[in-house]
């Protein structure tokens, strides 16, 4: 087992960024903000739902609960109402006939284009000031950062 070159104080400050992040990607303010932003008509609550389910679909219906933190029949009952809209789909997974995936509709797909196009033009005023070289940095160690602490499932790595 290799010894990270890390110090206590960094990772309390990693960890601390962190907590600053994804509390603010799961402020409702701001999804409410993106869907203003991309000229889209979607329940807030929707709207994380429907970009998993596109961006990792076809997912199972437990999966997705687990990765937005919502309980499984909250989000049975929010995917069936995606449904209802035409957004996504639900149908048995094909290795496994007692899962239930969601998959994104080619209109759900339209929607989630204007998402990304609307996210594209936040993010594109939010490094504004960064130098590309800043932004390419960010984005591999972010990438490896998220990829070591998916190897292991309780976040801990050895090498």
């Amino acid at each position: 087992m290799q010894i990270a070159h890390i110090e206590r104080q960094q990772i309390r400050e990693l960890h601390g960024s962190l907590i600053d992040i994804v509390s603010l990607m799961n402020r409702p303010q701001r999804d409410e903000q993106m869907v203003k932003e991309a000229g889209i008509a979607l329940d807030r609550a929707l709207f994380p739902l429907l970009v998993g389910i596109e961006r990792l679909g076809p997912i199972g219906i437990v999966e997705l609960a687990d990765r937005v933190g919502r309980d499984y029949t909250t989000v049975s009952r929010q995917v069936a109402k995606l449904e209802s809209l035409g957004l996504a789909e639900r149908r048995q997974s094909a290795a496994d006939r007692r899962v239930n995936e969601a998959v994104v509709t080619s209109k759900g797909k339209a929607m989630t284009d204007k998402i990304d196009a609307a996210r594209e033009r936040v993010a594109m005023a939010a490094f504004a000031s960064w130098d590309p070289r800043e932004i390419d940095e960010l984005v591999r160690l972010m990438r490896k950062f998220a990829d070591t602490m998916g190897d292991e499932p309780d976040g801990t790595t050895e090498s």
